[in-house]
């Protein structure tokens, strides 16, 4: 039994390397909730969480007062279990942000160190499936540029080696958003993967009425057109159009993409392990979506996601977007537009604690168990 000795948790704020606007939002610091968690053994694991701004306190409350105490000195190695008895502690709560963010940080820290007590890397530790996965950036197409920018954002990131790239809708007419994607397609040729990415600005109708705009564009998905509660929408727009509707990101639960997934309301599933609530969950999302035909394409936290999708079978595309720079030494190796797990044992992030300490928010440094 690898029985969980010690728990240490805290925040670490980073800004953005570049301005992040979306159709309903801006992206202005990322909080990340950091857990290590120590077995009896002195084998020790690293997960994280993310906010794009607000809540970050609140799941640093909920790793404290609820999650860490409720696993501390349970059976590390009982991953599954760890994380089906968090989800009833925190019954009242569930399915809801805030406890999946904060469950996530505590799941990923176990599937770190399971992978390390194993001495394999995530890739192989969760199921082996491949070697490499396609790579596209979101790292440019943001709202605010204009379209000579996208073009030339588009063009970097073909010759940079990407496979694809996506941009932002959700300008006032479609016929704007039509003319900015147009711009890019031309200039990049049709065999380049292009996504758009709408960020739950749009009704039913008029999203129905903006993927008939786009489809002469050829375009791999259209992410997130609708709020995410809306699957009767979501099912009628994909009804509706030949374009593939992604959705995930803002889902909380597998039971909540199952509602998708019966209802053939998408064609592409964007689990993040973050808002999903950790590794456990997401795994579960990836084979009920590869049960369905169903690919994933995960939104995010490409640090960790690259481990998973080369887990399994059904993923397509990994999603470049930095998110570590400032507190990893290990970076994203990509070669022909595809990237390459770490071989590493653990989930592949090689921290910097010294840069970790300098940007821990003052406070949320707490010791349980120790």
């Amino acid at each position: 039994m690898a029985r969980i000795v010690r728990i240490e948790i805290r925040q670490v704020d980073l800004l953005p390397p570049v301005v992040r606007t979306d159709a309903i939002q801006s992206f202005a610091r990322q909080e990340t909730p950091m857990v290590r968690i120590w077995d009896a053994d002195g084998a020790v694991g690293t997960g994280y969480t993310y906010t794009i701004g607000t809540g970050g306190s609140a799941v640093m409350a909920m790793l404290r007062d609820c999650l860490c105490p409720y696993v501390l000195g349970k059976d590390a190695d009982a991953v599954d279990g760890l994380w089906t008895g968090m989800l009833f502690a925190t019954h009242a709560t569930t399915v809801g942000a805030i406890t999946s963010l904060a469950m996530a940080a505590i799941d990923t820290a176990l599937w770190d160190l399971r992978c390390r007590r194993l001495g394999q890397p995530l890739h192989l530790a969760a199921g082996g499936a491949k070697p490499k996965i396609p790579v596209y950036t979101t790292e440019g197409g943001w709202l605010h540029h204009p379209p000579e920018q996208l073009v030339g954002e588009t063009l970097k990131a073909r010759d940079a080696g990407f496979a694809g790239a996506k941009l932002k809708v959700g300008k006032p007419t479609g016929a704007e958003d039509f003319r900015r994607l147009a711009a890019v397609r031309a200039a990049v040729g049709p065999d380049y993967a292009l996504m758009v990415d709408a960020n739950q600005r749009f009704t039913a109708a008029e999203a129905l009425r903006r993927a008939a705009l786009f489809a002469p564009l050829d375009l791999e998905w259209f992410e997130e057109p609708l709020p995410a509660d809306d699957v009767d929408g979501h099912a009628r727009l994909q009804a509706g159009t030949s374009i593939p509707v992604a959705v995930g990101e803002s889902l909380y639960s597998p039971g909540q993409f199952a509602d998708y997934l019966k209802r053939n309301a998408c064609g592409i599933v964007q689990a993040d392990v973050a808002r999903v609530g950790g590794i456990t969950p997401w795994l579960k999302v990836a084979h009920m979506a590869e049960a369905c035909n169903v690919g994933i394409a995960p939104h995010f936290l490409m640090e960790l996601h690259l481990g998973l999708v080369c887990a399994v079978s059904n993923s397509v595309w990994l999603e470049y977007i930095p998110q570590l720079d400032a507190v990893a030494r290990s970076t994203l190796r990509i070669a022909d537009g595809h990237a390459v797990p770490s071989s590493e044992p653990g989930l592949g992030i090689d921290w910097d604690w010294d840069r970790i300490g300098r940007l821990t928010v003052a406070g949320s440094l707490a010791d349980l168990g120790a």
